[in-house]
């Protein structure tokens, strides 16, 4: 059994993200290679400071810009939008493994026979016009729906909608492109390959497949204990028992490798590949102090309550709840600092004026603000003005 420090599993989960000395992710490619090793980043339309996948890359990833995952998404095809940690972004090679999911949706339109004839005059209208919304289908298709989708939480009764979100859940349409929050789907065999897109299902049994649903998620994370979690959001019929299953034989294959933490009851898990990053993590090497502004649903902050446990930090999104009822913002982000969170930050950005407003920062109880620290925390602000193409900030209060 491996012993750890708790400063020993934090450095291990921040040098699994990028996130802790120098930048291990540059530009378009890295950006590419860190979605790659966590297998999704949760996708979120609000739009503040940048959308949510956005604000995980730029914390992360050397010179990135937002332009560079439009790409990646809706010119290279080397990303996908698809229903995994919720709404999220996958690689498109990720794509077979989904299969069961939307062979789930086909065979729920057993509920909806009227929906045979919408898919297909949806299908001839998309693959002579192009891409559209559900503002863009013809007359026919406007009216009322009731539907309810199979895999995902999406229902109402826009009949437009409900005809575009089946054929997306069953793999016919993809999302061509987004203007905003509002998405264009497109036939999906225009654009994913076909030996990706014909593939069938790779891993038909289940057991199989919630392995490796449960090893990605282990590696978007870093560490993660077998607990319930909102980690495993998304990975629908992962029951208690069956996570539990699915741990043993993932250690027995060698797969993943268990560690004990001080102070921490259960045991923590990793990936036996990144087996070397840990060993960085406990070895003597100094790291050089990065100032970072991480986002409401980063994969290192899945399970709040392990960050609580690791690092004594407390998060929540305050995003939902009522103005009367939050302790600081709408919209408020982590301030990670070299090996620990500093506090928090609330910025929005004004696009008429090109402004990045940061309208409070908050430190934890005991926090240094060093002139090192302010240094890094003054620089950090400006590479996030221009991530979100401010010229101009404006500094509204701290505490």
């Amino acid at each position: 059994m491996i012993e750890l420090t708790r400063a020993q599993a934090r450095r291990f989960m921040l040098l699994k993200h990028g996130l802790l000395g120098g930048h291990r992710f540059t530009g378009k490619t890295g950006a590419l290679d860190y979605i790659k090793q966590t297998g999704c980043i949760q996708f979120d339309p609000v739009d503040v400071c940048g959308k949510n996948a956005e604000l995980v890359l730029q914390s992360r990833i050397k010179g990135f810009t937002k332009t560079a995952l439009h790409d990646l998404l809706y010119k290279d095809r080397s990303l996908i939008d698809c229903f995994d940690k919720q709404l999220a972004i996958i690689p498109a090679e990720d794509w077979p493994y989904f299969e069961r999911y939307r062979q789930i949706a086909r065979r729920n339109l057993e509920n909806y026979p009227e929906m045979k004839d919408f898919k297909e005059k949806a299908k001839a209208y998309i693959d002579k016009n192009g891409p559209c919304n559900s503002d863009g289908l013809p007359p026919e298709l406007e009216g009322e729906f009731r539907w309810h989708s199979a895999v995902h939480w999406s229902s109402g009764k826009n009949k437009a909608r409900a005809v575009l979100e089946q054929m997306y859940s069953e793999g016919e349409l993809i999302v061509h492109h987004k203007k905003g929050t509002r998405k264009y789907y497109d036939i999906a065999g225009k654009h994913i390959p076909l030996h990706i897109l014909s593939a069938g299902e790779p891993l038909p049994d289940d057991t199989d497949h919630f392995k490796w649903r449960i090893l990605r998620r282990i590696g978007a994370t870093g560490l993660l204990w077998n607990r319930p979690s909102d980690a495993w959001l998304g990975i629908w019929g992962l029951e208690n028992e069956k996570r539990g299953e699915c741990f043993r034989l993932l250690l027995d294959e060698g797969k993943i490798k268990e560690v004990t933490v001080e102070g921490i009851r259960d045991p923590l898990f990793f990936r036996a590949e990144d087996g070397s990053l840990l060993q960085t993590a406990i070895s003597d090497e100094k790291f050089k102090p990065r100032c970072e502004f991480i986002a409401p649903l980063d994969c290192i902050m899945w399970d709040r309550k392990l960050i609580k446990t690791l690092f004594d930090y407390h998060y929540a999104w305050e995003i939902y709840s009522p103005p009367e009822k939050r302790k600081y913002g709408y919209y408020v982000l982590p301030v990670l600092y070299s090996e620990n969170f500093a506090g928090r930050i609330e910025t929005a950005a004004e696009r008429k004026t090109k402004t990045l407003v940061v309208k409070n920062i908050w430190y934890e109880e005991g926090f240094k603000q060093t002139e090192k620290y302010k240094k890094a925390e003054l620089d950090s602000i400006r590479r996030f003005a221009k991530f979100n193409e401010c010229d101009d900030i404006f500094m509204q209060n701290s505490k």
